[in-house]
Order: C-alpha cells, then sequence, then structure tokens
C-alpha cells in the first residue's frame, strides 16, 4: 500500500510534465516580451495604415472632382493646390508605412515563432495530464483492492500480535514487520548482532522477536 501511494505521486510522467511546464512558462514569458516589442509597432502600423488610406481616398475623390469640375480657374487652383498637398502627405504617409512594415515583420515572425516552438510541449502537457489521471485511477483502484485484502488479513492476526504490529508500523512509518536476509533485517537494513541473530535464530515459529534497531516484527 505504501509502495502504491508513493508510485501515485512519482510516476516517470509527473516528472516530466514538471519539467515541461518549466520549459512552457519560459516560453510564454518570451511571448509575453515578444508580444509587448510587437504591440507599439503594430499599433503605430495601423494608424499609419489608416491614414494612407484615408489620403488616398481623398486623393482619388479630387482627381474625380477635378476631371468633372465645371468650376472657374481659381476654384480649380484651389482643388489642385489641395489635391498636392494630399498626394505629398499620402507619399510620407507611405513611406512611414512602408518603414513600420519592415519594423513590423521580424516582431510578427518572432511571435509565430515562439508559438511554434510551444505547440509540441503545450499537445504533450494535454497528453501527459490525462496519461497521469488514468494511471492514478488504476493506482487508486489497486489501493481499494489492497486495502480489502488487508482488512482479510488483520482478521487472522491474534490481537495481542497485531497491537505490537501497529506500535511498529507507527514507529517504522512503513511496514510493521520484515524478513532477516542474511543477517540483516530487511526493513532498516541494518546487520543483526551474533547474539541477535542467534536468538532470532532459535525463537519459537509462533512468536516474533523485534528488531532491536527499528523495532519491526522479524518475521521467521
Amino acid at each position: 500500500m505504501d509502495r502504491v501511494s508513493t508510485q501515485k505521486t512519482h510516476l516517470p510522467e509527473i516528472a516530466e510534465l514538471a519539467t515541461l511546464e518549466v520549459e512552457l512558462r519560459g516560453l510564454l514569458k518570451d511571448l509575453r516580451e515578444a508580444e509587448g516589442r510587437l504591440a507599439p509597432v503594430k499599433s503605430a502600423y495601423d494608424d499609419v495604415s489608416r491614414e494612407s488610406k484615408r489620403l488616398k481616398n481623398r486623393a482619388n475623390d479630387l482627381d474625380a472632382t477635378l476631371a468633372s469640375s465645371t468650376a472657374n480657374a481659381r476654384e480649380l487652383a484651389v482643388l489642385q493646390k489641395e489635391l498636392t498637398h494630399v498626394r505629398d502627405l499620402l507619399s510620407e504617409s507611405e513611406d512611414r508605412e512602408l518603414e513600420l512594415l519592415l519594423e513590423l515583420e521580424p516582431r510578427e515572425g518572432e511571435v509565430e515563432s515562439i508559438k511554434r516552438r510551444a505547440q509540441p510541449g503545450v499537445g504533450r502537457r494535454s497528453e501527459l495530464i490525462d496519461v497521469i489521471a488514468k494511471l492514478q485511477i488504476t493506482l487508486d483502484d489497486e489501493l481499494v483492492s489492497l486495502r480489502r485484502s488487508r482488512e482479510e488479513l488483520v482478521g487472522a492476526v491474534a490481537a495481542n500480535l497485531l497491537a505490537r504490529y501497529d506500535v511498529a508500523l507507527a514507529r517504522a512509518g512503513t511496514s510493521g514487520a520484515a524478513q532477516v536476509l542474511e543477517g540483516r533485517c530487511d526493513g532498516c537494513r541494518l546487520a543483526l548482532s551474533p547474539l541477535d541473530h542467534d536468538r532470532f535464530k532459535s525463537q519459537a515459529l509462533d512468536t516474533f522477536m523485534d528488531c532491536p534497531e527499528c523495532g519491526r516484527l522479524l518475521l521467521p
């Protein structure tokens, strides 16, 4: 049960997800900075583009008026003067529009590049979240089954032995019993002294010795 509980929080997918989220947060920071550099240039470009369009429409209107006008020479001169002025302004506006466009394109490219770099990670993040959720459901089901089995086994253990086990479990924090392998307690991994090892080997089958170091019940 402890192993499965630990596994729930130490899945390799969880570690991968944590690493990926650090990477994605870094890319998000880069994206916000790139968008911050792009925004004022984009705003200025849009303003100049609208002004160029307005001036172009005004120049076309003046051209049409002059072409069809029956006004006198003085009125025509005023219209022509305004047309010349509008065309000068339009030329300046279009030059500025081109300058901003040349500034805008690499900044837009930077934003799009960061988004492209982030796309695989965003997709993988969704996959990992789904996989982790499914694995943890499976482990939860396993825990339910293990708890049920434990409850059934507890019923076969004598009350005094179960009480000793519970004390050892509370002290050790994991299993309250351990095997002795090659003279060592398999719980704390420490070797029994020769005297303790002899005492362990000579005990009756229905008795259980406590590990001198960790307090676990040593299984015969």
